[in-house]
């Protein structure tokens, strides 16, 4: 049998006979496996590359193409509603209690980021989709485990992590330009964390009680099992790096990064008109 929010596969165990799984962890539609493993995979990348040409120096780098950033973010938006929403395997009142859950935390965490950019300098279209997507991930370990309003302080919270992590990796001087270390990686973090804070089994019978229902052991087992996918995910992707850079290597040469990978690698130009 395979329950309503419990994914029947996992690199590290979230499956249902797998060792995180049998631990207790809360996983609806797989925040752990996916977000946390593709953030931290993507910092233990960028730390093996290194950074871009030109970092830190007086090179634009800004975003393409900011009206397209806003339809993707839109169409990611409204894609996740069957990513969280049909991890119930069904339909009715669990997956309708998860897609509203997945709205409202997005929905608090674009607002919140909004505000955030504006006590520092001005809101912008790229901070307030940004923030919608950090809503997304931190709500989609939860969104099966929690009652929908816990959307608000789950998305509010993690727009304030996402946000100043974005800003610490900056004063680092990591280049990691899409930054999903310090969105999915820990918005990843704090939703697995929120779950075991904020789970109850009000929402879902299969779950359990978490932190602020009278049951602190589940965020102990949330805590076990980031723990967990942090450590995996950084010390494989390092060795599966290290092992491409040393068969084929990682990096162009530093005129290819010149010319531009569109060019260098592709043949051609994602947009037209001339060089500037």
């Amino acid at each position: 049998m395979v329950y309503p929010g419990i994914l029947p596969c996992g690199t590290l165990g979230l499956g249902r006979r797998r060792w995180l799984n049998k631990m207790g962890v809360l996983d609806f539609a797989g925040g752990t496996v996916v977000h946390i493993a593709a953030g931290v995979s993507a910092l233990s990348l960028a730390l093996l590359l290194g950074p871009r040409k030109g970092f830190k120096e007086k090179v634009p780098m800004e975003p393409g193409n900011i009206p397209m950033v806003a339809l993707g973010a839109g169409m990611l938006w409204f894609g996740w509603f069957g990513f969280n929403a049909g991890s119930a395997l069904t339909s009715g009142g669990l997956a309708a209690s998860a897609f509203v859950a997945t709205n409202i935390s997005a929905a608090t965490a674009a607002f919140v980021w909004m505000m955030l950019s504006w006590m520092y300098r001005r809101p912008s279209l790229l901070g307030v989709v940004t923030g919608a997507v950090a809503g997304l991930v931190a709500i989609t370990p939860a969104a099966g485990f929690v009652q929908p309003i816990m959307g608000i302080p789950i998305g509010a919270s993690v727009a304030v992590i996402c946000y100043y992590m974005m800003v610490f990796r900056s004063k680092t001087g990591i280049d990691e330009s899409l930054d999903v270390w310090a969105v999915h990686g820990m918005g990843g973090t704090w939703g697995a964390l929120a779950t075991g804070i904020f789970c109850s089994v009000a929402a879902n019978t299969v779950g359990k009680n978490g932190l602020i229902y009278g049951n602190p052991k589940q965020l102990w087992i949330q805590l076990i099992g980031v723990v967990s996918v942090w450590v995996f995910a950084f010390v494989m992707t390092w060795v599966l790096g290290k092992i491409v850079n040393a068969v084929i290597g990682l990096r162009v040469s530093p005129t290819e990064e010149s010319v531009g990978l569109d060019i260098s690698q592709h043949g051609e130009r994602a947009y037209g008109g001339r060089l500037r």
